[in-house]
């Protein structure tokens, strides 16, 4: 609880930070999980290795599923964190958040039994650009929004 508390007054921390000097702004604050693609494929990538008796085999293919459910875990945590912005009503009348969340579910019970680890690694990229995408997109226009405020009050 305080470990989620700490990472939301980061954030806030952040935005505010942000709106008073947009230059040091760094997107490495709601995941901390690879810094690179590389990083992420080389973790998921299944390779060709050396040849191990059964049980070692096991052991590896056990680690690299865990892996990549903590990995997907921690996608699908990091968007639900990320729609807490997004308090506006759509044309129907609902929140934006609810349905990015209820998208969100939708395409994980997709994919939930999916096996072949490039599509799981590109499913995990697509995700982690599109939480970012969203992300970026939203702050860009609350910068708009400041900026414009600061206008109004400018020209009062």
């Amino acid at each position: 609880m305080t470990c989620m508390l700490q990472k939301c007054r980061t954030l806030t921390l952040s935005l505010n930070h942000f709106r008073t000097n947009p230059v040091h702004y760094q997107w490495r604050i709601l995941h901390n999980g690879p810094d690179t693609i590389d990083e992420l494929l080389d973790r998921h990538v299944v390779k060709k290795e050396k040849s191990y008796d059964d049980d070692e085999n096991e052991l590896l293919t056990q680690q690299r599923l865990t892996s990549t459910r903590r990995e997907a875990l921690s996608l699908y945590r990091d968007i639900f964190r990320a729609t807490r912005y997004f308090m506006w009503v759509d044309s129907k009348g609902m929140l934006w958040r609810d349905i990015l969340r209820e998208n969100a579910r939708k395409e994980f019970e997709e994919s939930r039994f999916e096996k072949d680890p490039e599509v799981i690694t590109q499913l995990l990229i697509g995700g982690h650009d599109a939480v970012e995408s969203a992300l970026d997109k939203l702050v860009e226009k609350q910068k708009q929004q400041v900026a414009k405020e600061r206008g109004d009050q400018d020209g009062h």
